[in-house]
């Protein structure tokens, strides 16, 4: 199995998932985190007849596994699965509740991430509005993450502005000024176009049944170390809400794209990338803590990540 398990009991399964495998996927022939654990119960339950509360309901049938949350393929961090429907309502719960972080009884999810550039202030909070897009990748369809300006002049409505400066080049961060949404302007890398359609230039067409999908994104940065010969800044981020590819696409937006990250990355930083053998973006799921759904016991989990990315800098910092 490639995912390495964390913790198990009655209720939950908690696995450090490597970078390269997905969640869970429909494409025949290719392996994800879901099909491995529904496999290991099933050994599970044959080699232990007779035990109850291992995801196998009487022994019998396909093995209960609760997604309650995910990780981008690319991306290595931990994971909880529920091995009951009472306890997938219960974190469920837990997750919804994450904008609110310092309370009780919810999600706490803290991620590692190598920035593509030094931000000037050391800390700081990004706040976005992003629409998940559909977008034709040969015979088979992907999706990116779109952000978007809050238009005041409608309710939901949302449009895609081009953001070129006085001198015709692209802003990555606050509809051409100089400094992004916390005050901090940044230095190194680029990063990719504003509207993320790579279409130089163009607008993101966008109706209004998809104007209403754009929803607020928030999520927090600390800068722990800067390498100032590469550009690069080794960031912990808390996110305040779970929208897809969040980080990755806030923080290139920002002018801060992650290395390894070919989606949202520049031609430069993807350059950069190579140059390292990085294949992989560096973003690692390093923290994760909630409360147990049965004994109500705060569960925390951490690890350090395996991607090389992370190697030149300090390992003491990385815990």
């Amino acid at each position: 199995m490639l995912s390495q398990i964390l913790y198990e009991d009655k209720e939950v399964i908690v696995v450090h998932k490597p970078a390269g495998i997905a969640v869970q996927t429909a494409r025949p022939g290719q392996r994800d985190v879901v099909s491995e654990l529904k496999n290991y119960l099933r050994r599970d339950n044959s080699e232990s007849a007779g035990r109850r509360g291992n995801g196998m309901p009487d022994g019998h049938g396909e093995p209960y596994l609760g997604i309650v949350h995910r990780l981008d393929q690319p991306v290595e961090g931990i994971l909880v699965f529920a091995k009951t429907k009472a306890g997938a309502a219960a974190l469920t719960g837990q997750l919804r509740k994450l904008p609110n972080q310092n309370d009780e009884g919810t999600f706490c999810k803290r991620y590692y991430a190598v920035l593509c550039s030094i931000p000037a202030d050391k800390k700081g909070r990004l706040t976005d509005y992003l629409y998940k897009q559909a977008v034709k990748n040969g015979k088979n369809t992907d999706y990116i993450a779109v952000i978007v300006e809050k238009n005041p002049g409608s309710q939901d409505g949302c449009v895609c502005q081009d953001s070129r400066d006085s001198r015709g080049r692209f802003d990555e961060r606050n509809g051409g000024d100089a400094e992004d949404k916390t005050g901090a302007s940044v230095s190194g890398f680029s990063g990719g176009s504003r509207c993320r359609d790579r279409r130089k230039g163009q607008k993101a067409s966008l109706g209004a049944g998809q104007n209403e999908k754009a929803r607020r994104a928030e999520l927090e940065y600390r800068i722990l170390q800067v390498q100032e010969q590469t550009g690069l800044a080794l960031a912990e981020v808390n996110i305040l809400t779970g929208r897809f590819h969040q980080i990755r696409a806030q923080m290139a937006h920002a002018g801060m794209p992650l290395l390894g990250d070919v989606k949202y990355g520049t031609e430069e930083t993807k350059a950069l990338a190579g140059r390292l053998g990085i294949r992989s973006v560096a973003l690692c799921a390093c923290q994760l803590a909630f409360v147990h759904p049965v004994t109500k016991k705060k569960m925390d989990f951490r690890i350090k990540p395996e991607n090389p990315a992370f190697s030149s800098f300090s390992q003491e910092l990385l815990k």
